[in-house]
């Protein structure tokens, strides 16, 4: 097997989800047989949104023959990952590079896991909701827009609401009474703002 690891070993962030790895070829006469390419080897360490600890599942990427760089896509945002790179030759891998660590930016989060709408009154609706799945990042707020549907399935005017990051629920008051309401709720980080989940719930004729 080949006798020494690739050195100089550098990663370059691109974006939330991809990254591009350079490395110095080994000298070939270390090789000790045919060069058939390099492996990296890359994990995510850990969210840094969630500190939640899981299985690292170990990726692996193979460039063949004498490349210097390659590329690492479909990470996740706002994550910390390590890597390391090996030669191959036809007989296995050589020693791993020393570890590297680097870490992704923010991206936008999943949309929000739900959206319920309870307790209808003449002019009131109860909103509550659970935080995205995957934040992707620190959320900064989210954003709730609605507007009423008449019985032509017109839409009225877009009212647009700015909710704090921490809250969870919310009453909406001085809404029409018996009136059927369309609302559009997305969450953002400091990258922009995820997709939106939508839901229709209606106020009641009379008490």
């Amino acid at each position: 097997v080949p006798m020494v690891a690739p050195g100089n070993v550098q990663v370059h962030v691109i974006n939330s989800t991809l990254a591009k790895v350079h490395w110095d070829p080994v000298p070939l006469k270390t090789v000790r047989g045919h060069l058939q390419g390099y492996k990296v080897y890359y994990w995510k360490v850990q969210s840094l949104s969630r500190r939640s600890r899981r299985h690292v599942e170990k990726m692996i990427l193979t460039f063949r023959g004498n490349k210097t760089f390659g590329m690492l896509p479909g990470l996740e945002p706002y994550s910390s990952y390590k890597l390391n790179v090996r030669v191959v030759n036809g007989k296995g891998e050589g020693p791993a590079s020393p570890e590297k660590v680097f870490k992704t930016p923010e991206g936008v989060p999943s949309s929000p896991s739900f959206l319920k709408i309870t307790n209808p009154t003449l002019d009131s609706l109860t909103l509550e909701w659970g935080s995205p799945t995957h934040p992707n990042g620190v959320l900064t707020s989210y954003t709730l827009k609605f507007q009423p549907i008449n019985n032509t399935h017109e839409l009225g005017p877009l009212v647009e609401i700015r909710i704090p990051a921490n809250e969870s629920s919310l009453i909406l008051k001085n809404l029409n009474y018996s009136t059927r309401y369309k609302f559009y709720f997305n969450a953002q980080t400091s990258v922009g703002s995820g997709s939106q989940i939508t839901e229709e719930a209606v106020t009641i004729m009379d008490e």
